[in-house]
């Protein structure tokens, strides 16, 4: 059972989403009523996504590039130097707005006790920002994403263009040539366009790793932003890229 459910989540996650027929068909070995029960128990322990007549990856449902907690563990060294980066950037006494992700949380342990004023959709972000004395610190309202511990959503999209902030720190789930930054969540994607909107720089904090990946929704095209702070080991092209569209790379 455990093998065959690994199976499955497996497939999920590389097709990011599969109808009930498709998934039968790739198992014609699992009767119906048990493929059902496979995909409640996966859902239940969050490694899928279960919608109407089949099944979501939840990379694809939370626009990321996986749980919270999963993220924190992938390639810390990497998100570790980014975090570090970006804190070198904060301009004291100013507004910014910190997005979600695990790349976010570890820019928000970085954050320095002075009198910021933070705007944050993510929980996790939030929690760390909590020991600081000085800043303050605001979420705007919005529905939870259980999956990313987030809050996204037509209520902080209205909140977030009553704003304006000096810098804007933003988490992506891929950057892919001829597609731009992009995410897994219409709603999310819709908030960081506001946040850009509001913002006078624009901060994409993206390791290595997130070239070459896309999903759903495209936030912005590399012209649309002005930094890129990553973990040191971008490929030429895309450095390349980044010098054509006048965006520095950190």
């Amino acid at each position: 059972m455990e093998h065959r459910r690994n199976a499955i989540a497996a497939l999920v996650d590389r097709a990011g989403s599969l109808s009930f027929a498709e998934l039968k068909k790739a198992f014609p070995q699992v009767s119906e009523m048990t493929l059902r029960t496979d995909l409640k128990a996966l859902d239940q322990e969050r490694r899928i996504v279960r919608i109407h007549g089949g099944a979501r990856s939840v990379h694809m449902v939370i626009g990321t590039d996986g749980l919270l907690d999963q993220r924190a563990a992938h390639n810390p060294d990497a998100k570790e130097r980014v975090a570090q980066k970006a804190a070198a950037l904060l301009r004291p006494n100013t507004a910014f707005y910190l997005d979600s992700g695990s790349t976010a949380t570890a820019l928000a342990k970085k954050v320095p006790d002075e009198p910021f004023l933070i705007f944050s959709n993510a929980l996790s972000c939030v929690t760390e920002l909590a020991k600081l004395r000085a800043p303050c610190v605001t979420m705007p309202g919005g529905i939870l994403n259980r999956y990313s511990m987030s809050v996204c959503g037509s209520r902080s999209v209205r909140e977030v263009g009553q704003l304006s902030f000096a810098q804007a720190f933003l988490g992506v789930t891929g950057y892919a040539g001829g597609v731009g930054f992009t995410c897994g969540v219409a709603e999310e994607c819709a908030l960081k366009q506001a946040i850009m909107r509001r913002s006078e720089q624009v901060i994409v904090l993206m390791d290595a790793s997130k070239l070459g990946l896309k999903s759903t929704y495209t936030i912005c095209d590399l012209r649309d932003v002005d930094v890129v702070v990553s973990d040191g080991d971008l490929p030429e092209d895309f450095l390349r890229a980044c010098r054509e569209n006048h965006v520095t790379v950190y």
